[in-house]
């Protein structure tokens, strides 16, 4: 039985949430788009592989990339060329550059709609849990640079939720949960008005947490979002990954 550690890189890229890819140049599923993995090695454990996996196949070296572990795929049929388990880790970055890799690039999520093996399987649970960790943790600062402004962190959780949010309330939310944002004191000095900028608190969990919009149905009373009361949101595609 072989082991495999297979990536979910998401990243914020054009104002689309956008995922590591590769376009596979051997059989099975050749010429399809799949998530850069590579075989556990005898001496190494999961995160020296994924770590590996990160530099040498998807071609990012020394990317800030938050990663941790998503979910262990091990079905039978999933590789039509032997028994082979998947160890998946999922990775959240600011906007990077093109992976050095000549087949690998940036795909927009709603763009894939066929992937090699399983990949679609395991990038819907990685986008998913994205979703979560952006309700219950400050990961969504991880999408952003080390000083960003609050309407750069609002189109972070608007992108990844695929739902838009109330500007000032968004504000007032993130401002006044404790340690999730740090006032760096400098605002931004391009064009327009300044922003006050900001980095990422030391909180592990936000409290209370930053809950997603949802769809009501017609007997529930009206709930307070992030982006404020919420009387006919968009569907949050939870867990699926939209073809275009």
């Amino acid at each position: 039985m072989a082991v495999t550690v297979d990536l979910v890189i998401l990243t914020v890229c054009d104002s689309r949430l956008a995922v590591l890819a590769w376009r596979r140049d051997v059989e099975p599923h050749l010429g399809t788009w799949g998530l850069p993995g590579g075989f556990i090695r005898l001496d190494e454990d999961l995160p020296a592989t994924a770590a590996r996996v990160l530099a040498e196949r998807a071609g990012l070296p020394d990317a800030p990339v938050y990663l941790e572990q998503l979910q262990t795929y091990g079905y039978p049929d999933r590789d039509p060329r032997q028994r082979v388990v998947a160890v998946a880790y999922l990775g959240l970055a600011p906007d990077l550059p093109a992976p050095e890799q000549p087949r690998m690039s940036w795909q927009p999520v709603s763009r894939l709609a066929e992937m090699s093996f399983d990949h679609l399987r395991i990038l819907s649970d990685g986008v998913e849990r994205a979703r979560a960790k952006l309700e219950y943790t400050p990961l969504g600062a991880a999408f952003c640079h080390d000083e960003f402004t609050v309407a750069e962190l609002r189109r972070v959780y608007e992108i990844v939720w695929d739902t838009p949010l109330d500007p000032r309330n968004f504000h007032r939310k993130v401002t006044r949960t404790e340690g999730f944002l740090v006032d760096t004191g400098s605002v931004t000095s391009s064009g327009g008005r300044p922003a006050q900028l900001y980095r990422r608190g030391g909180a592990e969990l936000l409290h209370p947490p930053m809950l997603r919009p949802r769809q009501r149905l017609a007997s529930e009373p009206l709930r307070q979002s992030p982006g404020g009361p919420i009387e006919s949101p968009l569907p949050v595609r939870a867990g699926k990954v939209p073809a275009t």
